[in-house]
C-alpha cells in the first residue's frame, strides 16, 4: 500500500493540521510506503513573498519531523523538487472539465468572499490530482472537509483511463479519521487560519495557555451544570486527554458548582502536556542546521525516481513518449 499527503507551508501549524492530516500520516507509515511532500507551489495561489514562503517550508519540515515523521520510513520532499508533477498537471487538464473545477470549495470561497481568485487557484485541483497519481498512491489521509480532493482525483483518473487505456494511472482512495475529521477551533467554528481561531502545535508555554483561556463560552453561572452538547472546551480536551479524564471532565460540567475557568485551565495543561515529547524532538532537529535539508535532498531523489516510472508510463499512453 503507498500512502500520500501533502501539507501547505502557508504559516504556522496548528492543532487542526496535526489531528486531521499529520498525526495520521505518522500512524500510517508504519502501514505502508509513505510519501509526504511539502505543497510549496499550492501556497502561491495565496501569497507571492519569496522570504514567507521559504520560511514557512522550513518551519513546516521540522514541525512534521518533530511530530513523529520517519524518514527512514517515509519519502519527505518539497512539491517542487519534483518538475514531473507540472507536466502530469497538464496532462490532466486535458481531460478535467470546466464545470468540476468550478465545483470546488476553494475556489467557490474564495468567490463567495469576493476574492478575485488567480489561475492557480481556480486550477488547482489538477496539479493536485497530479501531486496523487504521479506516485501511484492508493491511500491519501484527509480531513473530512477534504474529501472533495481526492473525488476530484478519482474522476480525472477516470477520465484519463477511459481517454487512454486502463491503468494509466491508479485510482486512490481516500483516509478518514471521523472523530477528529474537522477539530473544532476556539470559537466553535472549524479551525482554521483564516478564522483566526487556531491553537498552535508550538510556541512558547505562557501565550498558548492564553489562548485557551480565550475560548468562547458561554454565560452559564458557576453553580449550575454546563451545556455539554456542541462545548469546545469538551471537544478539544477529547483530542489531548485521556477517556478517563475526558469522563471526569464531562461530569464535572453536568453537576455543576465549577466554573468555565478552571475547565480551561485543565484544557490548557492537557494540551501542553500532549505536545511535550514533540518539543523535545524539534529543539534537537534545530540543534542540527543541516538535517533538514539532508533530508528533503534524500526524499526529492527517492519521489524522483518513482514520479519517473510513473510519468513515463503516462506518456507513452498519451502518445508523447
Amino acid at each position: 500500500m503507498r500512502i500520500l499527503t501533502g501539507l501547505q507551508p502557508s504559516g504556522k501549524l496548528h492543532v487542526g493540521n496535526f489531528f486531521g492530516a499529520m498525526e495520521p500520516a505518522v500512524r500510517l507509515q508504519e502501514e505502508g510506503e509513505a510519501f509526504y511532500f511539502i505543497a510549496d507551489y499550492h501556497a502561491m495561489t495565496s501569497s507571492q513573498d519569496p522570504a514567507a514562503l521559504r520560511e514557512n517550508v522550513r518551519e513546516l519540515a521540522v514541525d512534521f519531523l518533530a511530530c513523529g515523521l520517519d524518514p527512514k520510513r517515509a519519502v519527505f520532499f518539497r512539491q517542487s523538487a519534483v518538475p514531473e508533477v507540472n507536466e502530469l498537471a497538464w496532462i490532466l487538464s486535458t481531460v478535467c472539465p470546466m464545470g468540476l473545477l468550478e465545483k470546488c470549495h476553494s475556489y467557490k470561497d474564495k468567490i463567495a468572499n469576493g476574492i478575485s481568485p488567480n489561475h492557480a487557484l481556480f486550477a488547482y485541483p489538477a496539479l493536485m490530482a497530479a501531486d496523487i497519481l504521479l506516485y501511484d498512491s492508493n491511500k491519501v489521509p484527509v480531513g473530512k472537509d477534504q474529501k472533495q480532493h481526492v473525488e476530484v482525483t478519482r474522476d480525472l483518473a477516470v477520465k484519463l483511463n477511459e481517454a487512454y487505456g486502463e491503468g494509466t494511472v491508479i485510482l486512490p482512495e481516500p483516509i478518514i479519521r471521523e472523530d477528529t475529521a474537522i477539530v473544532i477551533g476556539l470559537d466553535g467554528r472549524k479551525m482554521s487560519k483564516s478564522y483566526h481561531n487556531t491553537l498552535p502545535i508550538f510556541g512558547e508555554e505562557k501565550p498558548l495557555k492564553k489562548l485557551v483561556m480565550k475560548i468562547t463560552t458561554d454565560s452559564t453561572p458557576v453553580e449550575d451544570p454546563k451545556p455539554t452538547e456542541g462545548s469546545t472546551i469538551l471537544a478539544l480536551y477529547k483530542l489531548f486527554a485521556s477517556p478517563a479524564d475526558h469522563a471526569t471532565l464531562v461530569a464535572d460540567h453536568e453537576k455543576g458548582g465549577i466554573g468555565y475557568g478552571d475547565f480551561k485551565k485543565r484544557l490548557a495543561e492537557a494540551y501542553w502536556d500532549y505536545f511535550a515529547a514533540m518539543r523535545a524532538r524539534r529543539a534537537e532537529i534545530l540543534a542540527d542546521p543541516g538535517y533538514v535539508d539532508q533530508v528533503l535532498a534524500a526524499g526529492a531523489l527517492r519521489a524522483r525516481e518513482e514520479a519517473g516510472k510513473v510519468l513515463s508510463r503516462v506518456r507513452k499512453a498519451v502518445g508523447l513518449a
